[in-house]
């Protein structure tokens, strides 16, 4: 299938899985709670999904099928996140996570951007592998959690990290590996309630913390279209007229004006979350994003059923992610 009207396709939210961080993360991440619902094979249905994602062809087969020209590809985190490991293991696993998106990368230049994943539990060691991520690999897009080990972020030992990010211009895009709390494993709200909170505390973090001020050039795309965050800026923006002291970090700008100072994928599943979205932070600030395999099946039409149309559909779905990752449409 090909989208004639369209210029260029770029889904920004596909996953890829390397079999030997796979293996070494069963049972040690989100997808079992951290192994309070231990599984040793994925549930029934799940398998031939999750099985594409070692495949480079099978998924550009399936971008074939959903007029996908190019994908953004990220090791899925919740299912191979390696942030329970010591930070050297953490290095060597995302090496290896790294080279495999290298490779596709290589392999396939006019269909996937690879990204990297870091050991941010220790922020020296991903800044080494950060280096060697965009000058010896090439990839363009830094895959990262919202926490690590409790911390978010946007907090200063971060700093340096966001430094290094806004000095090589790369593109950061935030999934979070998902939340420990035992709460959210049951009835796998981790995955519903849980992101989008995580997505949500992660924002609140580079805005209150201040790096979006300290770096306005930062290119950061939410994944989940920013969870709960950009949809309740009353009561945000409230505590800052109560709390001037809340801002000291932002020269006093309130949590919303900092809204259009990040990007978000389309993965939000409801027509109107979405339509919300665009008419809070605007079309240039958007990015198709279908989370492969699991998510929309077509993920252009499914932004046609939202009602968009003409430029702002060619920016959407891939315009803004052209500009972003420097790409010709």
């Amino acid at each position: 299938m090909r989208h004639a009207d369209l210029p260029l396709v770029v889904d920004f939210h596909v996953h890829m899985l390397e079999p030997e961080v796979f293996k070494a993360s069963t049972n040690k991440t989100v997808f079992t709670g951290f192994g309070a619902n231990p599984a040793s094979a994925p549930r029934p249905g799940a398998q031939q999904l999750m099985g594409r994602m070692f495949d480079p062809k099978a998924e550009i087969e399936d971008m074939d099928a959903r007029g996908i020209d190019m994908s953004v590809v990220t090791a899925s985190t919740v299912l191979q996140g390696t942030s329970w490991a010591d930070p050297q293991t953490d290095l060597a696993l995302c090496r290896r996570c790294n080279d495999q998106a290298a490779d596709w990368a290589a392999r396939y230049p006019k269909r996937f951007v690879g990204s990297c994943v870091l050991p941010l539990q220790d922020p020296k060691l991903a800044l080494q592998e950060l280096d060697r991520a965009v000058k010896t690999l090439g990839l363009k897009v830094a895959n990262i959690s919202s926490s690590y080990n409790g911390v978010y972020v946007g907090d200063p030992v971060y700093h340096p990290f966001w430094e290094a990010i806004d000095k090589s211009g790369m593109t950061v895009w935030i999934h979070p590996e998902g939340v420990r709390d035992p709460w959210f494993q049951r009835y796998a709200l981790w995955n519903s309630a849980g992101q989008s909170i995580e997505e949500a505390k992660c924002m609140t973090s580079l805005v209150y913390e201040g790096v979006m001020t300290k770096f306005p050039n930062l290119k950061v795309v939410m994944a989940h279209g920013g969870g709960y965050f950009p949809h309740y800026m009353g009561r945000m923006d409230r505590n800052t007229a109560n709390r001037p002291d809340t801002v000291r970090n932002t020269g006093g700008k309130t949590p919303s004006a900092f809204l259009r100072s990040f990007y978000y994928d389309s993965c939000v599943y409801d027509p109107q979350v979405f339509k919300v979205l665009l008419e809070r932070v605007g079309a240039d600030r958007l990015v198709m994003g279908s989370d492969y395999p699991v998510g929309e099946a077509d993920p252009v039409g499914w932004l046609r059923d939202c009602g968009v149309a003409g430029a702002e559909l060619a920016q959407i779905a891939g315009g803004n992610a052209a500009r972003l990752l420097g790409i010709a449409a």
